[in-house]
């Protein structure tokens, strides 16, 4: 699609239509939206911050004075724009709005009430997520559900959870490692064995009444569609896996924008020193918003001193050397037709994820004609979802 803001910042016109896009179920007002963005100077992380953080209060005060289910609503968009607000403050983690906003973010939505709080066991700790139960008696399906590289379990109820009650399917969402509870509050940082994350989630999820073991299905969003199939190939207990999109090796999104094979990429990003290599990134930043961006949050959320150990951490973050291989449970695998991070002029990662699977799978792309061709398909979430459910219905 066009892109209608920000022609020189595809990261900033992305992360508008994503809250574009959240107008599908309830979490947030388009001309909101566009008030908002159209007061932000592009690049200038700070005038996203206030733009948002003015708005997000703005709704909030509004909740106070308002009946309750005029207040819900106002609380799952100020939910919304709270965590926008913060969105691209990570290159300083210390900076108190994150926290500020990110709060205020989770008490938003858990006042709306929309979704039972959780509390899932893991290594000693706990991983915070939310139960959705579909109405009627006897086993239901259940769709467990995260998000990825910088989503949260409280904007997952925009992206798809929300729908599951009306399909028929019980929902549970969650924040792992590196995802925004986490980081925050444990600060546990992302990890590539993620099968070691999803096994306690499923150990919950089936001491929970009502849920049907025999139906139970993974969904990962954006490097949830690495993560997600990824603990498919080793927790067996999954009846099927949803990756939105499809992601083979998770590492492409910076090497598409380096100008070195990945194998030298590599072998340069884990050496102790390499002056030529952080120039060049040094540089891409003040290039490409979004190298700026995903480096300053990957430091975040990877636990990395520096740009480069970012991205020699991130490049684990593949299904490569036979994992794509070990996934038994049928797999449907989406695509974007115009993604910002995992597209391609050759082969999509989705296609090579979708290339290397040995068990069922489906190849699901959404394209432009549809509003659906941008990453996670953002600007058509209730399409999207429709989907997923009827072909989980199929497969289930």
């Amino acid at each position: 699609m066009k892109q209608l803001m920000f022609e020189e910042d595809a990261q900033f016109w992305f992360e508008t239509l994503r809250l574009f896009g959240h107008t599908s179920y309830g979490g947030a007002e388009f001309g909101e939206v566009l008030a908002a963005a159209s007061t932000v100077t592009p690049g200038d992380y700070d005038s996203w911050h206030d733009a948002y953080r003015a708005l997000a209060d703005r709704l909030y005060a509004e909740a106070a004075e308002a009946g309750p289910a005029t207040a819900r609503d106002l609380l799952l968009r100020a939910s919304t724009y709270y965590f926008s607000a913060e969105f691209f403050l990570h290159g300083d983690p210390a900076d108190p709005r994150i926290a500020a906003a990110y709060d205020r973010s989770v008490e938003c939505f858990r006042r709306a009430g929309v979704a039972e709080p959780v509390e899932i066991p893991y290594e000693g700790t706990v991983l915070h997520g939310y139960f959705y139960r579909a109405p009627g008696d006897g086993p239901k399906p259940l769709l467990i559900m995260h998000n990825g590289f910088d989503g949260s379990a409280e904007e997952s109820h925009f992206m798809g959870a929300a729908a599951g009650a009306s399909h028929g399917y019980h929902v549970l969402t969650f924040d792992g490692p590196g995802q925004p509870s986490a980081i925050r509050q444990q600060k546990l940082v992302f990890r590539p064995d993620w099968e070691h994350v999803v096994t306690p989630v499923v150990d919950f999820a089936l001491g929970i009444d009502g849920v049907d073991p025999a139906r139970i299905a993974l969904l990962g969003v954006s490097l949830g569609g690495e993560l997600a199939p990824r603990a498919a190939a080793f927790e067996h207990r999954l009846a099927a896996v949803v990756a939105v999109d499809g992601v083979y090796d998770a590492g492409a999104a910076v090497t598409s924008m380096l100008p070195w094979p990945r194998e030298e990429i590599l072998r340069r990003a884990g050496a102790p020193h390499d002056e030529e290599f952080d120039a060049l990134l040094e540089a891409g930043r003040a290039k490409s918003p979004t190298l700026r961006w995903a480096c300053d949050h990957g430091r975040y959320v990877l636990g990395a001193a520096t740009d480069r150990e970012f991205i020699a951490k991130y490049l684990q973050y593949t299904l490569e050397d036979g994992v794509a291989e070990k996934i038994e449970c049928p797999v449907l695998v989406c695509e974007a037709a115009d993604d910002l991070f995992f597209g391609g002029d050759q082969e999509t990662e989705p296609r090579r994820l979708y290339a290397h699977l040995k068990g069922p799978k489906t190849l699901l792309t959404f394209t432009a004609e549809e509003g659906a061709d941008a990453h996670c398909h953002v600007g058509a979430q209730r399409l999207a979802a429709g989907r997923i459910y009827d072909w989980l219905d199929r497969t289930l």
